[in-house]
Order: C-alpha cells, then structure tokens, then sequence
C-alpha cells in the first residue's frame, strides 16, 4: 500500500467532485465492493486473487470480501469486513483485526460485512441516491443487485443517478473516478516504471530464449517466471506467437522455425499492481530478410513519429491518423498501396494493414479503466468514436494532459482472411495493390508498443531502458 494519506487525499478529492453534481443533502452514498475469491475447480481451489483496480486506487487494501460507503452528505467513511474466527485463523494464522486494516487506509469507523445490507437498506428506505461502478465480476454484480434492488440486466448499465435514486451504476461517480485516475500522480508514476523495469527484463529474457527447434511455450515459461520471481504476475495473458497476423494470438504450442517473425505482446504487473505492456517483433533466425525489414522499418517509424507527437494538448486521435498517413505513404513506395495518401486516410486503408488502434491507457490495469467504458474513459465530450476499421478502435482519443499513460503500438499485419473480404467486396479497390498482396500472405504480422508518460514538455518512456527496436540493433541483440 502507499501511505493512508494517498487514499485520504483520494477519497477527498472524489467527495469534493461529487458534491458538484448535486446540491448538498441529494447526494446520497457512493459504495463501493471489492471482490471476493472465486472458485475455479471448487471453492478451496480458488483462482489467484486479483482485487478490483479502483477499490485498490481509493482504499488500498488488498484482501478479498471488503467494501465500503463513503457518505456523499456527509463524508463519512465506514469499511465493511469481517474480523477471523477460529477456523480461519486455524488456516490462515492470526490476522490483523479490520479495524486496524481499516486505520491503514485512514478510514475510522468499520462494521461487520453483512451489515452492510442494512446501511444501503437504510439508504434506500431514505430516498437517498445510490452512487457505485459498473461490476465486471459475476459475485459484485450478483452483490449488488441484491443490495440495491436493481435488476441483475441493469446493474451494469452507466447512466445519470437522475430522479429515479439510481436504477443502474452512477454516471456521475464513474466520470469523477475517470478524470482522477486518468491523471498519474508520483507515486504511481513510480510504481509504473518499477512494473515498466519488470516487463523489459522478461522480454530481454524472452528474446535471449528464442531458439530454433524449441516449443514456444518454452519461451513463455522463461519469461514469465521472471514476474512471478519479482511481481504478482503477467498484467494479461502473454502474447507470444510466429503468427503475428492474428492479433491476440495465445497459442504458444509451435515449434521455433526459421524465417519467421514472432510478435511478443506481454506485460509485467508488480506487487502494488501497477501494469506495463511491451511489444518486440523478433527474426526467429537471428537476421530479418529484406522483405522483413522494409515493413519492419515502417513500423518502427511509425512508433517513434507517435511518440515524438506526443505531448499535452494533442489529441491521440490525431497521433493515430498521423502514423496511418506515414504508414500509407511508405506503404505506397513498396507499391502495395496506390493513390492519393490523403485520400487513402480518408478512407481508412491503414485499417486493412492495423486494424486495431494506436493504443490505450495504462495505469492499475493494462487497458486502464476499460470496465467503467471504452468511451468514457478514452473519449473527450466532444468526440465521437469512428467507424472505421483500425481508428474505430481507438481505445485512447482524447487530449493529452500531463499525467496520462498511454501506449504507443503501431503495427503492420497482412490478414489473408482481410484482404480476401476487402477484395471481394471492392473495398478500397482504387487505392490497394491487391495483386502485390498475394506474395505477403504468408508474412505473418510486426507490431511494435512502448508505454509513454506525457510530461508538462512533452513524453518519455516508462522503465529504465528502452528495449531495442531498430533492426541493426534487433539483429545485434540477438546476435549476442
């Protein structure tokens, strides 16, 4: 945990943002569950505990069935757990009581878990509004249609609290977490280096493993023992795969072959659970071929243009569309695209080579607060989301403001599938070079992602030392 007053000063700040949504006495309570074990053969066989992401950024306290109310009138905190009994300390050892859990957070008061019921039943019988976050987890779902009265199909949806004392999760409550946790403060800009430092020394051992002959999987299991030496784990399922051309690919069962190139997509997630996710595209041989190179170069020129763009008052969305122009003019010297480059942005031909966007947020999540809404939490009020394959899934459009965390992972991918589709539908048939194509089929997919922290005069990278990303120095890496 940080100190107690890092969530003391959080949970301030957040009653101070909620009381301008309504005037004082409307305001109700905001509550908030944390999550429990969840049994993955059987209930004492649970899966790995992982506490909810914006409990941790408000309390701290990371053990399973806590919640708590913070009153919205009044400011007053109560945590919500349950001391040990004999059995569990049978089991588990003394613990600490929940009151002296509830002092680290700076929180006074405490209660028994299941009274919480009575404290939202209270509430509610008082026409008081009811503020709390979509759930992701089936049990805080569960938990909280049965604690507020809202229907199970509804207890995700966000919306205004409005008239109706809150029918569905807190608009209100989810744009006051966004706006405070889209912004890093110190200490966690710590944290995120130290996970940023993880997550480059499991891929350097990553990249030292590869070896013609031998089972992906073995690469995987080097590499994220590194994590698992030194933090909590992977910050999502390792991405490692010589087909790089489907873009979440978590097979890792194929043997090393030479000539392939092999898109290695993982993240590091440290002990305070603070997340980094890199991205290297590797010649499994030791040496990219010509063919390699010249789309690996527009990659990773398209990486460094996105990065050098970066800075407080740009919007992301126009990073993006400006690695798509550059990626399309040197797709064009290779003769794989035709035309008008403008014209081809306009269009949304870079989707066919990237369809995914140039990147997200990081912060106590790898893709940070996807569960409070892609849109919400990557889109200013006056943006609207594209359509367009590859820009419409941009997860992180807004303005930059010192503080925010974002990636930058530009990516070329010949999708025999996609192109099929687009050729046979006419799509883009002005602009593509669909008989040149036929000769990329088998070429598999590059990506290349770096985290980036926007700074009052600009960005820099997250983690120590940049892992290497021009292919001399790829080739020169692997070399030794």
């Amino acid at each position: 945990m940080f100190s107690k007053e890092v969530y003391m000063t959080r949970r301030r700040v957040l009653l101070n943002k909620m009381a301008a949504t309504a005037p004082e006495g409307k305001r109700g309570i905001a509550l908030f569950v944390g999550n429990v074990e969840a049994a993955a053969q059987y209930k004492d066989n649970a899966y790995k505990f992982r506490q909810d992401s914006s409990w941790l950024y408000y309390f701290g306290l990371d053990e399973p069935r806590m919640a708590a109310v913070i009153d919205l009138d009044t400011g007053e905190e109560t945590l919500y757990a349950d001391d040990v009994d004999i059995d569990d300390i049978i089991w588990m050892g003394p613990q600490p009581s929940v009151a002296s859990k509830a002092a680290e957070a700076g929180i006074y008061k405490s209660a028994s878990y299941d009274s919480l019921t009575v404290a939202v039943t209270k509430a509610l019988a008082t026409g008081r509004n009811i503020h709390y976050l979509p759930p992701t987890r089936y049990y805080n779902t569960m938990r909280l249609a049965s604690l507020t009265g809202v229907a199970v199909e509804n207890v995700g949806k966000v919306a205004p609290i409005g008239e109706d004392g809150g029918r569905h999760a807190s608009e209100e409550l989810v744009k006051a977490v966004i706006s405070m946790r889209l912004v890093k403060e110190p200490c966690e800009i710590e944290q995120l280096d130290d996970a940023g430092a993880l997550g480059q020394e499991m891929h350097t051992v990553a990249r030292n493993s590869i070896r013609l002959g031998i089972v992906e999987q073995e690469i995987v299991g080097e590499m994220e023992g590194v994590v698992l030496r030194k933090g909590w784990g992977v910050s999502f399922p390792t991405i490692l795969t010589q087909r790089g051309e489907t873009l979440h690919n978590h097979l890792h069962d194929k043997i090393v072959e030479p000539g392939k190139l092999m898109v290695i997509d993982a993240g590091a997630e440290n002990n305070m659970h603070y997340a980094s996710d890199f991205t290297r595209t590797y010649p499994t041989s030791g040496k990219f071929t010509s063919k390699q190179r010249d789309i690996y170069q527009i990659v990773a020129d398209c990486n460094e243009l996105a990065f050098s763009l970066t800075k407080p008052g740009i919007a992301y969305r126009d990073v993006h569309i400006a690695t798509a122009r550059l990626m399309l003019e040197r797709l064009k010297d290779l003769d794989l695209v035709r035309g008008d480059v403008d014209a081809m942005v306009a269009e949304g031909i870079a989707g066919l080579f990237q369809p995914h966007g140039l990147g997200h947020n990081m912060g106590l999540d790898v893709h940070d607060m996807e569960d409070l809404g892609e849109n919400l939490v990557g889109y200013d009020p006056d943006q609207k989301r594209a359509r367009q394959l590859g820009l419409g899934s941009l997860r992180m459009a807004r303005r930059l403001v010192p503080g925010n965390v974002i990636t930058d992972e530009p990516g070329i991918y010949f999708i025999p599938a996609l192109i099929a589709k687009w050729k046979s539908e006419g799509t883009g048939k002005d602009f593509v070079n669909y008989s040149k194509l036929e000769s990329y089929h088998d070429f598999g997919g590059i990506r290349i992602e770096d985290d980036v922290l926007v700074t009052p005069d600009g960005a820099r990278r997250t983690g120590p030392n940049r892992l290497p990303v021009q292919p001399d120095d790829i080739e020169d890496a692997m070399s030794s």
